[in-house]
């Protein structure tokens, strides 16, 4: 039986396993999907070493940057990002060969831009994680400027007391790429001054439990189009099923 999994810490509950184990039960694929919780990334040799009929893996928080280091080769797409959450195992020349790729920017790209008006020129990412750097090339993809929010700004990003009404009426998307909100602390939301949000902003989520967080409540009370990550990942899960099996 083929095996795939999912590399991160902690893990809980896991899209990804429902996912594919959905997905090898409806097509009759002779496989499982497992999730492979590691306190360190220093761990990550033993899961190949320990699951021989391992033929792919996701990667998530807090490893997509970390994992990069174990690759033998990456994706255009997974080098520009420097971050990466799909591999495919292989062999060459009789020892095991890892490729890294991103899906997570055509996840993104595919679900944001039937949403995207003629006003959405410019976004707000809130957070600098692995996953805003797959957020912020796939915005320049569509050809959106962008600015960064962190708790702790680098030159050129903002810190959120710097997050103005007037920055609020310029930057008309915003993107969530932190955790805040999560199930269990669906009460907490990003600090922004979201009185000034209007219908022409548009409010994106990577968060997918609960279905709506605060920030998107807020934005949607205040006449925001608001998206959640559900469509994100399914979108994302299907590319990496393609990148396991592409021949590249």
């Amino acid at each position: 039986m083929d095996k795939y999994g999912l590399v991160g810490y902690p893990l809980g509950h896991s899209f990804s396993r429902d996912f594919f184990n959905k997905k090898f039960r409806n097509e009759n694929i002779d496989a499982e999907y497992i999730n492979f919780e590691i306190p360190s990334v220093n761990s990550f040799p033993d899961i190949l070493s320990g699951n021989p009929d391992l033929h792919g893996l996701n990667v998530t928080i807090p490893y997509k940057e970390k994992i990069m280091a174990y690759m033998d080769e990456l994706s255009e797409e997974a080098r520009q990002i420097g971050a990466v959450n799909v591999v495919r195992i292989g062999i060459r020349n009789g020892n095991i060969f890892l490729k890294g790729f991103n899906s997570d920017v055509i996840g993104f790209t595919r679900s944001i831009s039937p949403l995207l008006t003629p006003h959405h020129r410019k976004a707000l990412i809130l957070g600098t994680g692995g996953a805003s750097k797959a957020i912020c090339y796939g915005l320049r993809q569509i050809g959106l400027d962008y600015t960064f929010v962190s708790r702790n700004p680098k030159e050129g990003m903002l810190d959120y007391s710097q997050i103005t009404a007037d920055i609020i009426n310029e930057y008309q998307i915003i993107v969530n790429c932190t955790p805040v909100g999560t199930y269990p602390h669906t009460e907490e939301c990003p600090e922004l001054p979201y009185a000034a949000i209007g219908n022409n902003h548009l409010l994106y989520d990577l968060v997918y439990n609960p279905e709506e967080t605060l920030f998107l409540r807020k934005g949607r009370e205040r006449g925001a189009v608001t998206k959640n990550g559900l469509e994100m990942l399914t979108l994302q899960a299907q590319a990496g099923w393609e990148f396991w099996h592409s021949k590249d």
